[in-house]
């Protein structure tokens, strides 16, 4: 009887958990996701491409919101349970409030461990996935890619200007640049179209073509010129963020600086990502493994606080400050264990208050549990 009940308390958070997070995370990935139109407009990328690297950043979503979605679900659950009197009918049928105790902590070091998985591995891949997605796509959203008044210089080696684009979308006085290291091309044509299909091309009417070729500079004038629009690539920063880096590439890293020479770690690619194996980055790639494996810990501690509930009844008067209080608590342990990673420095010896003050909690928590249980026991 006692497992049913336990199973059953956990479906109802689980349920209540994950619809949670499914609209949080829907909600917050469509305002991001708008904001992603840039991708598609700016820079001429496709629809197909836009779609891919949104979707590709709501698991780095899910991570962020899951601390406080964890929490706020088992918060809610427990205090739907007492307020229904339902965690007295567990009472009744000979469920101790330690045990109830232990079992939800057994749970939330599953949920850290999958929070753990979540930004190890799936989180930087996917961002680094994204990363590689853009940089291999090419532009094809010509319409939207060159506006007038402005300088396009979002492909690599090229910029574009128009003065003006007419109504049957004719562009005016357009100037294009296109680089090919110290050489460079120059062209300047008083209109031109979009010409759109299997060959994506920009023809240009009445201008000029200067040309500098290892410094020697050469004119022509044209009355119709085509330029090639296919295969352009967008002019990205090629090397990876911190946080587009495998984990597995951070730790090699640490295997590198400190010459401990582990061998499975010394076969790892570590291409686009030279500049953060430097000793003056350290504290870069210190403060990006705490918040893979260290923020995830405080996990279990939120269960724990919330669980001082189980100790209160509806019936007491200070019954809604105490249950307040343990939310507010929560709340600002989320914040403060995210913003406790602005003070990971390059000393890993520093470091050790920061990384072992969760572990801390927890088994503090656990001991004042048992403490708790057990003077209980004895007064009966």
């Amino acid at each position: 009887m006692n497992k049913l009940i336990l199973k059953k308390i956990l479906l109802d958070y689980l349920v209540f958990f994950s619809i949670t997070t499914l609209a949080a995370s829907i909600i917050i990935w469509v305002f991001q996701s708008v904001n992603f139109l840039d991708i598609m407009i700016e820079d001429g990328r496709g629809y197909f491409t836009y779609l891919s690297y949104s979707i590709l950043n709501l698991p780095k979503i899910i991570s962020k919101l899951l601390p406080f979605i964890l929490f706020f679900s088992f918060f809610y659950i427990l205090t739907k349970y007492e307020n229904n009197n339902e965690l007295l009918i567990f009472w009744n049928f000979g469920v101790n409030k330690i045990q109830l105790v232990y079992f939800f902590f057994y749970c939330s070091l599953i949920l850290m461990i999958i929070q753990i998985f979540l930004t190890s591995i799936i989180v930087p891949n996917t961002l680094q996935f994204s990363r590689s997605l853009l940089k291999n796509s090419n532009v094809n959203l010509f319409e939207g890619f060159i506006k007038p008044k402005k300088f396009n210089d979002t492909v690599k080696d090229l910029t574009i200007y128009a003065e003006d684009k007419k109504a049957n979308g004719d562009l005016v006085n357009i100037f294009l640049k296109k680089d090919s290291g110290s050489n460079y091309q120059i062209t300047y044509a008083k209109t031109g179209r979009l010409k759109i299909g299997t060959n994506n091309l920009l023809e240009l009417y009445d201008g000029q073509t200067i040309n500098n070729i290892e410094g020697n500079i050469s004119k022509f004038r044209f009355q119709k010129s085509d330029f090639s629009l296919n295969n352009l690539q967008t002019d990205l920063i090629e090397v990876n963020k911190i946080q587009e880096t495998t984990t597995l590439q951070l730790f090699s890293c640490l295997n590198i600086l400190y010459n401990k020479e582990i061998i499975f770690l010394n076969n790892i690619n570590l291409t686009n990502t030279t500049h953060n194996c430097r000793k003056e980055s350290l504290d870069i790639l210190y403060m990006e493994l705490y918040k893979r494996f260290i923020i995830p810990l405080y996990i279990p501690t939120l269960f724990l606080i919330t669980l001082i509930l189980l100790f209160k009844s509806k019936e007491e008067s200070n019954y809604k400050i105490i249950k307040f209080t343990i939310f507010l608590i929560n709340f600002f342990l989320i914040i403060i264990s995210e913003s406790s990673v602005k003070f990971i420095n390059q000393s890993f010896s520093e470091n050790n208050l920061l990384i072992f003050m969760p572990m801390i909690m927890m088994v503090t928590l656990l001991l004042n549990f048992f403490y708790q249980f057990k003077l209980k026991y004895k007064n009966r």
